[in-house]
């Protein structure tokens, strides 16, 4: 019985590395097109289509993203300055609101706790939060109106706050405090090590947030050297396609213009550097995902 069951065990281990291998297979293979076009011929593109390995190989993608590099180089320190500052303010007030909220000790955590959820279900809209930001906080033009709309987070305050819950148990803070800990050394030195996969998490979604966000710069953002990268990229593109469009219409020749190649090349541009955080956070995050989100 025992050799069957060993034998049934080989079998689903066998499938499920096929399953497996799979989908990861699907998962990479819009990236390899993705890579190979940015690195093929916009004629070839045209003419040829996609193909994993490159028909006629080019860099005129990154040339033409890159034409002004002083304009790219400038996007991406903006986009990387936002990033890192507001990826570790926002940590830091997020843990903090998280660990107060599951404190049981802290009169109205329920009364804050329902505000925080309820603002998941209901929203002031575009236009009032608009007026926020332009009339009464003057944040127009300013960096700070790229980082601090994005700081607290309802929905990842909540998954910081149950991480923290099932993470650092109650027996742990009550022996801190007859040791003689105040709440922000036990917040520095035990709170914060003993949920480190929540961090993690919470720390990538964070990330992503900020460097994929165009939209904040598209709202409050005129000066052209405060653009976020993706900002600067999308009208890049938008100018590409307009000029593509008028040249089409007066019967000028643009075939000089690599708009396919060029928009293969700015993906490439945008996705690379965030896909290298992920596997310093891969260990953390499918933990603190599902111990956060699960526990109530």
């Amino acid at each position: 019985m025992k050799i069957k069951d060993d034998s049934y065990m080989k079998w689903f281990r066998l499938i499920a590395f096929v399953v497996i291998l799979g989908a990861t297979v699907l998962c990479l293979f819009p990236f390899l097109l993705i890579i190979s076009a940015s690195f093929t011929q916009n004629d070839a593109i045209i003419k040829d289509g996609y193909h994993l390995i490159p028909t006629v190989f080019s860099f005129e993608g990154y040339a033409t993203v890159f034409r002004f590099p002083k304009q790219v180089l400038t996007a991406y320190g903006v986009t990387t300055m936002t990033t890192i500052i507001g990826t570790t303010l926002g940590l830091f007030f997020m843990t903090m609101a998280g660990y107060v909220l599951q404190r049981k000790d802290f009169k109205y955590r329920n009364f804050f706790a329902f505000m925080i959820y309820f603002t998941t279900l209901f929203g002031g809209g575009l236009v009032p939060w608009y007026i926020l930001i332009t009339k009464y906080l003057k944040l127009t033009d300013k960096l700070e109106v790229l980082i601090l709309p994005g700081l607290m987070t309802p929905f990842l305050i909540i998954l910081m706050k149950n991480f923290i819950r099932s993470a650092v148990p109650d027996e742990v803070i009550e022996s801190a405090k007859i040791d003689g800990a105040n709440d922000f050394t036990i917040y520095s030195r035990i709170v914060l090590q003993l949920s480190m996969p929540g961090i993690a998490t919470v720390g990538l979604f964070l990330a992503l947030h900020y460097w994929n966000d165009w939209f904040t710069s598209s709202l409050f953002i005129n000066d052209t050297t405060k653009y976020q990268l993706q900002y600067y990229l999308y009208n890049v593109i938008n100018a590409m396609s307009f000029v593509a469009q008028m040249g089409s219409g007066t019967g000028v020749s643009l075939g000089d213009m690599p708009t396919e190649s060029t928009k293969m090349a700015m993906s490439v541009i945008v996705t690379g550097p965030i896909l290298f955080l992920y596997p310093f956070v891969q260990r953390y995050f499918v933990k603190g995902l599902t111990i956060g989100a699960v526990k109530g």
